[in-house]
């Protein structure tokens, strides 16, 4: 009955938690934070603003697992829960699959890269991210959902297994998690029905063993054990006896030395990455272009939901999402994309602190403009003046660069500038 309640209950709330995330990036509504527990986004928060509540989550993520296990990968994830979807689709089975070397690698790269300042490597890897990029129809998501297709097709869920980089942190915690997958050996008959369901081959039923590194803990196999020898809880305890290496030691001294190179590579990646951003007019929140560039996990999130439609994703001109006020202008009683951003790139600010925030400088050109006084009807703070028979005048000090004015002018006399940093008027 309890293997049940585990089985019924993680799918249950998977089920629910891709729903939510469907919803969300289709722009229909953003339930209740869900993506504020995203690992790599989370991770991300903490280290922008250091605020209580991103710490209490991450610490609380992080006792999960070294309690219950890797549970995040098959509950919370969207992108593995889109590859459960495929592997129920398909139908696939997997074999026991090996731990390559070269996952430590990715992982310390991705968040190497992270504590030296620059979501650069997260853009490329986390998963996160990566259904964010596919659900909003970016290219690198829209590839890397084609690469994960083949993947769950040949390996199963290799991409969680063997590439993912917040699998393999995950991963190393539920390795030592209080609770694990772990087989009766008394018990089992080496069937097979275990180790054909599992989505991470992370079962060898020959040697009758689990790999409580790569299991996601979707309990796909205690439902499937006849011999009830299959259990999830504190395994046994096994005396092993301790043998100091000194290869080990090699070993641990060269990984601290790549970890730190990876480190002082971020920063200098981070010093590179905000060349083709100076120029863009960014969210109310994101402060600066320098530290925008590296903070903006590009998932897409405040794209999809803004309801004016003016924050664009990356492209060759710019490397993050951005405002583009060709079509439309930026709400004034909206800050959506402060709300929805789960990294902390676009800090989470109140809609008072939105209607203060200059993110852009409204420009009149004297040579195009008819005077006919449409953008001082339109400002919604009221900082535009306009004598009889005079240009509208725009005062630097008051205008928030909100677009109102560019949007109506016929003749597109007016012009947004981006600033070097946002402020919070007066």
């Amino acid at each position: 009955m309890k293997k049940k309640i585990l089985y019924y209950g993680r799918a249950v709330l998977a089920l629910v938690i891709g729903v939510m995330s469907v919803l969300a990036f289709a722009g229909v509504f953003y339930p209740v934070r869900i993506f504020d527990v995203q690992f790599t986004a989370l991770l991300q928060r903490v280290a922008v603003d250091f605020s209580v509540a991103a710490v209490i989550l991450l610490c609380l993520l992080l006792a999960l697992t070294l309690l219950f296990g890797r549970f995040y990968c098959s509950t919370l994830c969207p992108f593995g829960l889109l590859q459960e979807l495929f592997m129920t689709v398909f139908r696939r089975k997997t074999g026991v699959q090996k731990n390559l070397p070269f996952k430590y690698f990715l992982a310390v790269v991705t968040f190497g890269f992270l504590a030296g300042g620059t979501v650069l490597a997260a853009r490329w890897l986390d998963p996160y991210t990566l259904f964010g990029a596919a659900a909003s129809g970016a290219w690198i998501g829209l590839t890397a959902v084609v690469l994960v297709l083949i993947l769950v097709w040949f390996k199963g869920r290799f991409f969680c297994t063997n590439i993912c980089p917040v699998g393999v942190v995950l991963g190393l915690l539920s390795k030592i998690a209080l609770n694990k997958i772990y087989i009766e050996n008394d018990k089992c008959i080496s069937c097979g029905l275990c180790a054909r369901k599992c989505p991470t081959g992370s079962i060898d039923f020959k040697n009758k063993t689990v790999d409580n590194e790569t299991c996601i803990k979707c309990f796909k196999c205690l439902n499937q054990c006849r011999k009830d020898s299959l259990h999830y809880g504190i395994k046994p305890a096994k005396i092993i006896p301790f043998s100091p290496a000194r290869r080990r030691l090699l070993v641990s001294t060269a990984f601290a030395a790549f970890v730190a190179a990876t480190i002082r590579g971020g920063m200098d990646f981070a010093r590179a990455a905000v060349g083709k951003l100076k120029k863009a007019i960014l969210p109310a929140g994101a402060d600066n272009a320098d530290d925008f560039a590296n903070r903006c996990l590009n998932c897409n999130l405040c794209v999809q939901n803004c309801p004016m439609k003016i924050i664009k994703k990356a492209n060759e001109d710019y490397l993050t999402v951005h405002i583009d006020y060709g079509d439309n202008f930026c709400d004034y009683n909206c800050h959506k994309c402060s709300v929805v951003c789960p990294s902390g790139a676009i800090k989470k600010i109140t809609l008072e602190q939105k209607q203060k925030t200059q993110i852009a400088l409204a420009v009149v050109d004297e040579n195009i403009c008819v005077k006919c006084g449409l953008c001082v009807r339109e400002c919604p703070r009221q900082i535009i003046r306009k004598a009889d028979g005079a240009y509208p005048q725009i005062s630097a000090d008051e205008c928030i660069g909100c677009g109102a004015c560019q949007s109506v002018c016929p003749v597109k006399a007016i012009t947004m500038l981006p600033v070097e940093k946002q402020k919070i008027l007066g």
